[in-house]
């Protein structure tokens, strides 16, 4: 059985102890990602956290060899109800054309910074390793 591939986040950007996605086998499991720029602070604005969830997503499943379209299972956390229709506007950009992966959306209560608005966690089918 091949080892499990680690994916660390950014250079510079101060994380909580995970990986930002890890491998085994032909799967990748994204870990939630919140909407921070290069810098590690998060953006202004549901629209421009979620730009910036998509970029740090993107990076990730480039340094894989995945693209959105090898996605099978996305789960996005909102803090707002409010913003679930201007995010089903924004994922189907980001996330289409159809067929989408799987999705959940949920409502919570909080995310880890008072200031997220939004944090995507997903699972990619890759090539065989």
């Amino acid at each position: 059985m091949p080892p499990i591939q680690h994916f660390a986040p950014p250079a510079g950007i101060k994380s909580p102890p995970l990986s930002f996605a890890t491998r085994t086998g032909d799967l990748l499991f994204v870990s939630g990602i919140p909407g921070f720029d290069d810098k590690g602070a998060l953006a202004d604005g549901f629209e421009a956290q979620f730009g910036f969830v998509v970029a740090n997503i993107k990076r990730i499943l480039d340094e894989a060899g995945a693209t959105f379209r090898d996605l099978v299972k996305v789960n996005v956390l909102l803090t707002r109800a409010s913003d679930v229709a201007t995010m089903n506007v924004l994922y189907a950009s980001a996330f289409g054309p159809a067929p989408y992966p799987a999705r959940t959306t949920c409502v919570v209560q909080a995310l880890p910074d008072p200031k997220m608005l939004i944090e995507i966690e997903c699972v990619a089918q890759l090539q065989k390793a």
